[in-house]
């Protein structure tokens, strides 16, 4: 049986460029050394039991310590990993607390193309205060960059990961719950074919929002044959983007547009009438 009570460990953490992550964690000379493994497990939806875990063996370092590492394979499921220290005298479990986190890999993660599946890894530190992996699992990827906000429209940049533009390809706008509405839109290429931008007229957006308010989110087809890709900010080393990348509303007419990140790091752009 699983509790978290008790003490909770913290764990050090390391990323490198390929995704891996070695944990590194103290064992204190009191606490049985034999038998203690790290637990990762998919966080399931609400109502949902548990079904998805990840045992990591810890190894002995020499210095007290227990090594754990978790390679590129096999690849997280997209979602929450909580992390765990498993067995003991007890054969308990206990979530783990963070202690360092060297996340510095990934920080310009950006910058080189990735394969695809495109498999990303992000160890983050729960509104609770414990160690946590968010991961994300996508055929192909459009990583969103720089986005230019003024009093009429948005401007985004983005590179696309595991496929190009070819001739026919768009941006397009997806209304949620709009039963199909869409607004298609041109991408601007660059020479590579890899990287482009589009610019979104704010009027045009809010006209389209037929009542009250709406979400528009944002997809590329970088061709007419190929499926959807959603445009979405995940190379570096931010799990959680929604309250950090915070970008300025433009009021136009009764319609206030916002862009924003969803809780999935998914770009989308907001329309809210006032009354």
């Amino acid at each position: 049986m699983s509790t978290e009570h008790g003490t909770q460990p913290r764990v050090g953490c390391m990323v490198d460029a390929e995704g891996r992550i070695t944990f590194d964690l103290p064992m204190p000379a009191d606490e049985e050394q034999e038998g203690r493994q790290v637990l990762l497990r998919l966080r399931p939806k609400k109502g949902q039991p548990e079904k998805t875990l990840h045992v990591l063996d810890l190894e002995p370092t020499g210095d007290g310590r227990r090594r754990a590492v978790l390679d590129g394979q096999p690849v997280l499921q997209e979602g929450r990993w909580d992390v765990y220290l498993l067995g003991g005298a007890a054969s308990e479990r206990r979530r783990l607390r963070p202690g360092p986190r060297d996340l510095r890999a990934l920080v310009a993660g950006h910058l080189r193309d990735r394969p695809t599946p495109l498999a990303v890894r992000i160890p983050y530190v729960t509104k609770d205060g414990y160690l946590a992996i968010r991961a994300w699992l996508r055929p192909a990827h459009a990583e969103a960059a720089g986005i230019d906000v003024t009093d009429r429209s948005m401007t985004v940049g983005a590179r696309l990961h595991g496929t190009s533009l070819r001739e026919g390809a768009a941006v397009r706008l997806r209304l949620r719950g709009g039963n199909g509405t869409v607004r298609t839109l041109a991408p601007r290429a660059g020479e590579d074919g890899r990287s482009f931008s589009f610019t979104v007229d704010y009027a045009d957006l809010a006209a389209e929002t037929a009542t009250g308010s709406g979400v528009w989110d944002a997809f590329v087809q970088p061709a007419p044959d190929a499926p959807l890709i959603r445009l979405a900010r995940l190379l570096d080393d931010v799990a959680d983007r929604k309250a950090v990348y915070v970008y300025p509303t433009t009021t136009i007419a009764d319609a206030v547009l916002r862009p924003y990140y969803t809780v999935d790091n998914d770009l989308s752009v907001e329309v809210t009438r006032a009354g």
